[in-house]
């Protein structure tokens, strides 16, 4: 890991920087999906994953699908169904339109998971959207991780600091992660993040 001097923050991400890789398409918040149940055309339907990356269906109830394959998803369907709907239920789910705008938050928030980013997203926003920071989270161990010209990079955020405007909220872009303090991205840092409390300014990081 290279530390980056002098830095005012993380770069802005390339275009070519912003296309997903190839990874199983995984369900996202605000995704289409047709979901077809065998022989059971009342359930069968078109629907949209809502915001928080949940489905509701009739006799089914509500399914977390965010960040799970339409394998999983059509799974937790098969079972609740089986045994008191459907003697042997077989669904398939198809992803009809994606929104490959997202970020990751994870770590300490009240609800990690995947999400749609909006216009002039920043971190305080996105990490607003996942229902703010849990109890315990350290808030000046707030790391982002962003892919900038094939690099790796990551960026050590003290958001106490960007309350104080001792430094900008720093721009959110899709494809980041976000890893809110207590988690095991931070070991990226090390040493660093012991540095943390007297950061003036981002500490940003080439990772590879």
């Amino acid at each position: 890991m290279t530390v980056v001097e002098n830095s005012g923050g993380l770069p802005a991400p390339a275009r070519q920087d912003l296309t997903a890789e190839d990874r199983p398409a995984l369900i996202g918040p605000l995704d289409t999906i047709q979901v077809d149940v065998f022989n059971v055309p009342d359930l069968s339907r078109e629907m949209q994953v809502d915001s928080g990356g949940r489905i509701a269906m009739p006799l089914v109830g509500t399914i977390d699908a965010r960040g799970k394959t339409a394998q999983e998803v059509a799974g937790a369907i098969e079972e609740a169904l089986r045994g008191r709907y459907v003697r042997n239920p077989q669904v398939t789910i198809n992803i009809k339109s994606s929104v490959s705008q997202v970020v990751t938050i994870d770590g300490q928030v009240v609800e990690p998971g995947l999400y749609p980013v909006t216009n002039q997203m920043t971190l305080m926003r996105a990490i607003a959207s996942a229902k703010g920071m849990s109890e315990f989270a350290r808030q000046e161990e707030v790391v982002i991780l962003r892919t900038v010209g094939g690099r790796k990079m990551a960026g050590l955020y003290n958001m106490e600091a960007i309350r104080r405007g001792a430094y900008d909220d720093p721009p959110i872009y899709a494809n980041d992660v976000i890893v809110v303090g207590d988690s095991p991205q931070r070991r990226l840092f090390r040493d660093f993040v012991s540095l943390a409390p007297l950061l003036a300014a981002p500490l940003v990081a080439i990772l590879q």
